[in-house]
């Protein structure tokens, strides 16, 4: 039961799984479509690819755990670990077991994909120790969101190879506007966490909002999303599905701009965003191939 309380409050999965999802399948689609592929791609590597993701994403949630256990103690104490509900040995031993099954289900598929898994952890563990700079990237919110925020091509990559790697060993020609757009959404979701209303903010947060003031950073995150919206339509071009990505893309960048101009539900729009987004360059495109 503790256990489901923790994934309820820190990891829900019925909310991050449908986005993870479209993440993890949308990769793999996309990388057969630029393959030339019509078919809808094998269930084993859609399958591996959404559940490495969701151990990732899970494993980013507990390394998280650990970087913040001070200030989560000190400012947070209704938080799940400083309560008691489970404690970091126990988080750790999560983190363990799903770095196995992650591994097992890579070589399975195929074993080179270990390699691309070894570049992703390796560079969730230097996040989880502040590339070795804490107060040094705290002071320079830019670069430390950038900087974290690189982990999510990585893990895309991983799931783009559950196609490219297995099928052609290498991988295709415009990965890499796809890549960027899911850097940039990254961004953008994080930046859209952390807008808030004055009543809603927490003493030993460090909000976008107190740090820039609410109108500027709901200007900045909607830039953010204005961007990776050109990222998505460079990479729909690759897949000859440009028109419909700007369409849809669109509308729901109106959407976005009357969150940002009305201040408010800034988190709620980037989910919408993100889940559009991943639809359109990889599920969307394959079903009506």
């Amino acid at each position: 039961m503790r256990w489901w309380t923790y994934q309820k409050e820190r990891f829900p999965v019925f909310a991050h799984g449908p986005l993870i999802l479209a993440f993890s399948s949308s990769a793999v689609c996309f990388s057969a479509l630029l393959r030339g592929e019509t078919a809808f791609p094998p269930i084993v590597s859609l399958a591996i690819a959404f559940v490495v993701c969701l151990i990732f994403f899970l494993q980013l949630r507990i390394a998280d755990e650990f970087k913040d256990i001070e200030e989560d103690t000190r400012y947070r104490p209704y938080r799940a670990v400083p309560r008691g509900l489970v404690t970091l040995r126990e988080l750790g031993w999560v983190f363990v077991f799903g770095a196995i099954i992650q591994a097992v289900l890579s070589i399975w598929l195929e074993p080179k994909l270990l390699i691309v898994l070894g570049v992703a952890w390796a560079y969730l563990a230097m996040m989880s120790v502040e590339f070795f700079a804490r107060e040094w990237l705290v002071a320079r919110p830019i670069t430390y969101l950038w900087t974290h925020m690189l982990i999510m091509p990585l893990v895309d990559f991983f799931a783009t190879a559950c196609d490219w790697l297995v099928e052609s060993g290498g991988p295709p020609n415009g990965l890499g506007w796809f890549l960027a757009a899911s850097f940039f959404n990254g961004c953008a979701i994080e930046l859209g966490r952390k807008i808030r209303k004055p009543e809603d903010e927490e003493e030993g947060v460090r909000t976008y909002s107190i740090l820039w003031g609410q109108k500027r950073a709901g200007t900045v995150w909607l830039a953010i999303i204005f961007v990776t919206g050109v990222c998505a339509v460079l990479a729909a071009r690759e897949i000859d599905f440009f028109l419909p990505v700007v369409g849809v893309l669109g509308a729901i960048f109106a959407v976005a701009a009357m969150a940002a101009v009305r201040k408010t539900h800034h988190e709620m729009a980037t989910g919408i965003w993100t889940l559009a987004l991943y639809l359109m360059l990889g599920l969307v495109p394959i079903l009506v191939e």
